[in-house]
């Protein structure tokens, strides 16, 4: 391995320590132990992902082994292989896919919120059926762990946002269809894209933030009564709710 590609490795590795070392104070502070391999690997996974589309590892450059960190990083690694944000090679490693965040960015400059909010209310109300007819137990612990921690950060816009899009991608991964864990990611992906920052401020607002919440959770309340009707009614909604915002928000900005 030539010097160059030592100190790549030697940066990718110790990035996958230190996200280990977080995910383990994270986990401990929540007071929830690393033996749950499930939601290690899914906040693993955010922390990976969002360092792969923020550039932090280079495209084509090779991931630290598995073997090296715990289960959940392997399994992270797998659900990134199914985003094909990365590419397993036998006997060679697990590679970041090239041309990723270009493509990311193309598509997030070409989308407005509005137009975001479109193709969520094209998405979500099925995409919240199916998590209803297929969430199990745990799943439901999952989202309720979410919820509060959405309450909890609901002064403060940029910690809202980050679990609200958790909160989301969590019932899409409910649903058990890899296709729709998949695309919701490319939504998220546009959601954390400069437009949508720029609007944060004219839109979550604390009392908007207390709405969104009190939506949430009763999107929450119809996952786990199995009310499919109410879940659907409920996020169909919210989404009409946060295109009026949008409305306000895009108005005021011409007014």
């Amino acid at each position: 391995m030539s010097k160059s590609g030592q100190t790549s490795y030697s940066a990718a590795a110790t990035s996958a320590r230190d996200v280990m070392a977080e995910t383990r104070a994270t986990a401990t502070d929540a007071g929830t132990a690393m033996t749950d391999p499930v939601r290690g690997s899914v906040w693993i996974t955010g922390q990976l992902r969002q360092a792969i589309l923020d550039g932090r590892y280079a495209p084509g450059e090779k991931l630290p082994a598995e073997r090296k960190f715990a289960s959940a990083f392997g399994a992270s690694l797998s659900r990134l292989e199914t985003e094909r944000l990365v590419t397993r090679r036998l006997g060679a490693g697990t590679f970041v896919n090239t041309d990723l965040q270009a493509a990311n960015e193309e598509v997030a400059d070409l989308t407005s919120p509005l137009e975001l909010i479109e193709v969520r209310l094209g998405i979500e109300p099925n995409m919240v059926r199916l998590a209803v007819l297929n969430a199990t137990p745990r799943d439901i612990e999952r989202l309720e762990s979410h919820i509060a921690r959405m309450h909890a950060a609901a002064c403060d816009s940029e910690s809202f946002t980050l679990w609200d899009i958790e909160f989301h991608q969590l019932i899409a991964e409910t649903t058990r269809i890899p296709l729709i864990v998949w695309m919701y990611r490319k939504i998220n992906d546009v959601r954390t894209h400069s437009q949508w920052n720029a609007m944060k401020s004219k839109v979550l607002t604390s009392k908007r933030m207390a709405e969104y919440n009190e939506q949430h959770l009763s999107l929450y309340e119809a996952i786990r009564a199995r009310d499919i009707e109410g879940a659907v009614a409920v996020i169909t909604n919210h989404l009409h709710y946060a295109r009026r915002q949008l409305l306000g928000a895009h108005l005021g900005e011409h007014t």
